[in-house]
């Protein structure tokens, strides 16, 4: 389902070690998606580093939604 043709707005959250892939499936399909990235990696994480990174990115991730 293409969440943002249907005017839905969305935002990804990747980890940093995806920023190459981002940028050229981006590219490829000619879209600029909202993207908010996180530290990489993020399996093996605690849940007070899991909760610190989700603290840090929500205040990004609002601010796209709503931009």
């Amino acid at each position: 389902m293409n969440l943002d043709a249907r005017g839905v707005p969305g935002v990804s959250v990747v980890t940093t070690g995806f920023t190459d892939a981002v940028e050229s499936q981006s590219k490829a399909l000619g879209f600029e998606p909202a993207i908010v990235f996180v530290p990489h990696p993020i399996q093996n994480r605690t849940a007070e580093e899991l909760d610190r990174i989700a603290d840090d990115a929500i205040e990004k991730a609002l601010k796209l939604l709503s931009s």
